[in-house]
């Protein structure tokens, strides 16, 4: 078959792809480093042509034209499954809302009950068999361009070339435009320096890790920087079974850590379900026989996760009760990030032989005026519960690590009050005894 001639005859600019677009539609931009640039210019471009387009994406790092152009959000709605810092300033501004999901379920969720009118997504350069790499967005792309009605691809040179186990890729067959043009390059997401709370909690992590464990680390500055400490550490022969792939597996296979030899899903192969960090892990994973990329249903499917003897998960959050509800998302009613895979992992390593979960968190934060508060918080009043108590496992802060499986509520009261700053243990002692949740007998 000629792929270079059907490749020609649906080339089109991005003016004339997103043509398409109706008012009402609902479209779809993935997720991450995928976002399509130029069509998301040319749609914008269109805004006073369209009303009500909707539109799905996450973790997008921004800037998207379409939800700029429109601050009355008369034209364009944007709406996410897991926010950026990005997004997260999008909703501050009320052009955001947030979509919850748990990520395994995220492309289920397209197949029974949402419409796509039109995809549209940035890959790398067609192959000689006709076939597009979804890249950095595999772990929900394929899913969303199945359900389109109509498929817009936007190819970026940039974008890293990842193998995959499947649906991994879409076919030119399956595509009804596409679009090509320069591109900046792709988001640079480094990892942050480690504060000494990071490292901290660190310490009170890495005797749970032995040889051979499996490692997820999750979205966020401090689960990159405890990898970045395992790096550092006498631990040998470690898996990459993540959601994400970022920096810090990167630095993990330079330190010697990362092996993938002892895997039971795929051995010697790293898996994952969207990339993105700086630009050497981009080239670490483009064309990488040892990182395989696949899709969250697969990848963050519990019991895909329990298979891995000694699985560790880890992962941060912004708050914990005194019940042991786990807050990942929000400050009161304000959308941080999203639950993402959280609680995938903490089912999935709870399931596994020999498995660990561990939440982490500061005891504290700082607010804009200077004063500290504990985020060890007696209940929650507004905060999203992002993992129940009763899933909660190992609570990590800088001053130490509590198991909170199986425990009651006045033991969970105690061990996590044990972990909290020593500022705020009294008045957290006293709630816990309002609340009906603290023994006498109890140590602070």
């Amino acid at each position: 078959m000629d792929f270079l001639r059907e490749y020609k005859e649906k080339l089109r600019t991005p003016e004339e792809a997103v043509r398409v677009v109706k008012s009402g539609d609902w479209v779809d931009y993935t997720t991450n480093v995928s976002f399509p640039y130029l069509l998301d210019e040319a749609l914008a471009n269109r805004r006073d042509e369209l009303t009500d387009v909707k539109i799905r994406g996450n973790l997008i790092f921004g800037p998207i034209k379409t939800v700029e152009s429109d601050p009355e959000r008369e034209h364009f709605i944007y709406n996410s499954w897991h926010c950026s810092s990005y997004e997260r300033a999008l909703g501050d501004k009320g052009l955001c809302n947030y979509i919850p999901m748990v990520f395994r379920d995220c492309t289920e969720y397209y197949r029974v009950f949402l419409t796509v009118n039109v995809a549209m997504m940035a890959v790398p350069p067609m192959d000689e068999h006709g076939y597009f790499n979804l890249s950095c967005a595999t772990g929900i792309a394929k899913g969303i361009l199945d359900k389109a009605d109509i498929v817009i691809l936007e190819v970026n040179d940039k974008l890293p070339h990842i193998y995959g186990a499947f649906d991994e890729a879409i076919h030119i067959s399956e595509v009804d435009y596409i679009v090509e043009g320069e591109h900046p390059d792709l988001p640079q997401i480094p990892i942050g320096e480690a504060t000494e709370e990071d490292k901290a909690i660190a310490s009170f992590i890495l005797p749970h890790i032995q040889d051979g464990s499996a490692l997820q680390l999750g979205i966020g500055t401090m689960p990159n920087v405890i990898g970045k400490e395992i790096a550092a550490s006498d631990i040998q022969d470690l898996s990459m079974h993540t959601e994400l792939c970022s920096d810090a597996y990167y630095d993990l296979y330079e330190a010697g850590k990362i092996t993938n030899r002892r895997k039971r899903l795929f051995p010697g192969k790293g898996l994952t379900g969207i990339v993105f960090g700086s630009q050497k892990l981009y080239d670490w994973v483009n064309r990488n026989p040892a990182v395989m990329i696949a899709p969250l249903s697969y990848v963050n499917a519990p019991e895909h996760i329990a298979q891995f003897d000694n699985m560790v998960s880890i992962n941060n959050c912004i708050a914990v009760d005194l019940y042991g509800q786990i807050n990942a998302e929000s400050v009161g009613f304000r959308q941080i990030s999203g639950t993402g895979g959280q609680l995938d992992y903490l089912t999935g390593a709870s399931m596994a032989r020999g498995g660990k979960a561990f939440i982490c968190l500061d005891s504290t934060f700082t607010d804009k005026k200077g004063e500290l508060h504990s985020n060890i918080k007696p209940y929650f009043t507004g905060d999203i519960v992002t993992d129940p108590r009763s899933q909660a496992y190992f609570i990590v802060t800088e001053y130490g690590a509590v198991n909170l499986t199986g425990r009651s509520t006045w033991e969970r009261a105690e061990m996590l009050i044990s972990v909290a700053h020593p500022n705020f243990r009294d008045e957290l002692v006293a709630a816990a005894e309002n609340q009906g949740i603290w023994r006498k007998s109890n140590k602070k």
